[in-house]
């Protein structure tokens, strides 16, 4: 390897993980870390939820896509200042050491990358699909409820879906895949394109997981879930996880759509609610026509949890959705007692080239 091409590339070291990564300068470090096998914690991958924050201990870095001197949206100027950084928009332009957050629940998980075809297409919603994968026979994915797989594109991209089956469900993997105005790869569920053909029973792709530390957490405290959107699917996993083991802990649903349509398996949910006493569920919508309204909770997912439970301490929560409904969790939930510590959450966003296009 000429000297030329190592200079393009810095090394990066991960503390307290004793890793060293070689990256690009293009690269964000998240992204190589990943790549790597490294789950180091995250969640939106867009800036926004400050879930892959770290402390930059040795060398610089920027952020392309903002102006100089700027910091993503999910860092404060304070914690930049103190050497915070995200790693999920970071590019090295030196050597780096980093310190990252080590999270041991999920840090030995192996990432693995794996062939599957698809077994089957459900349309859920007008825009939401359900795509059910089969892996090869002698291949399991070990994962945790909650988690999440990047299906690999050309290119080097690829794209997040939280996994909506339970572990102990493994055989096949199932995803929600919402149609995104722009987006070539979700429209090749729904139809596809001249350019980009649309994907059929028996298609083979590839992913790689489980990633992600979203998971599920044993214990006895009562549980509410907000789930915006498919926000769900994570969500689901756990709920089938908890309630087909026969766990009796008490849990609260709460999921925030736009209409009624929006809420595609709100008929399985209450299904489950019928048969287990410890589950509830709230649906809540933001756009509701009349006759929606007349039916279902209206107004932000958040303010209908808090007017149910004033009082949040002693409460464990979990949510996903997207990034403005994470953020009024995040910013409204502890004054009224919640333990930030104990707020588990998934910030959905596009991928960065689908958001660029749209």
């Amino acid at each position: 390897m000429s000297e030329d091409h190592n200079a393009a590339f810095r090394q990066v070291r991960i503390e307290p993980h004793g890793r060293t990564l070689r990256v690009t300068p293009d690269e964000p470090l998240l992204a190589a870390a990943l790549a790597a096998g490294l789950n180091l914690p995250h969640s939106c991958k867009s800036g926004h939820c400050g879930s892959c924050r770290a402390r930059l201990r040795h060398g610089t870095i920027v952020y392309p896509a903002l102006a100089a001197g700027a910091v993503p949206l999910g860092l404060t100027a304070a914690e930049a200042a103190q050497g915070n950084i995200l790693l999920c928009q970071a590019r090295a332009t030196s050597d780096l050491v980093v310190e990252a957050r080590l999270i041991a629940r999920v840090s030995d998980v192996e990432i693995k990358t794996l062939p599957c075809r698809i077994a089957r297409l459900t349309p859920l919603a007008a825009d939401v699909m359900q795509v059910v994968l089969r892996l090869p026979a002698v291949e399991r994915l070990n994962f945790q409820a909650g988690q999440y797989l990047d299906v690999l594109l050309e290119g080097g991209r690829r794209r997040s879906f939280s996994i909506a089956s339970p572990p102990h469900d493994s055989e096949t993997l199932e995803l929600h895949v919402r149609r995104v105005a722009g987006g070539g790869f979700t429209q090749r569920f729904f139809g596809g394109t001249a350019q980009a053909p649309a994907f059929k029973v028996g298609s083979l792709l590839r992913i790689e997981g489980p990633v992600g530390q979203f998971v599920w957490r044993e214990g006895e405290a009562p549980v509410l879930m907000v789930a915006g959107g498919t926000g769900f699917a994570p969500l689901k996993s756990m709920l089938r996880h908890l309630l087909e083991r026969g766990a009796a802990r008490p849990v609260h649903l709460y999921w925030g759509a736009r209409h009624t349509a929006d809420l595609y398996e709100d008929e399985t949910v209450r299904t489950w609610v019928r048969h287990h006493p410890q589950l509830r569920y709230s649906a809540v919508l933001s756009e509701a026509s009349a006759a929606e309204g007349a039916h279902h909770r209206t107004g932000w997912v958040h303010e209908a949890v808090l007017a149910d439970y004033p009082d949040l301490s002693g409460f464990e929560v979990y949510a996903a959705g997207p990034p403005a409904m994470i953020e009024a969790l995040r910013r409204h939930f502890p004054p009224a007692g919640l333990d930030p510590a104990r707020l588990y959450f998934d910030s959905f966003d596009y991928a960065p080239d689908a958001l660029a296009r749209r």
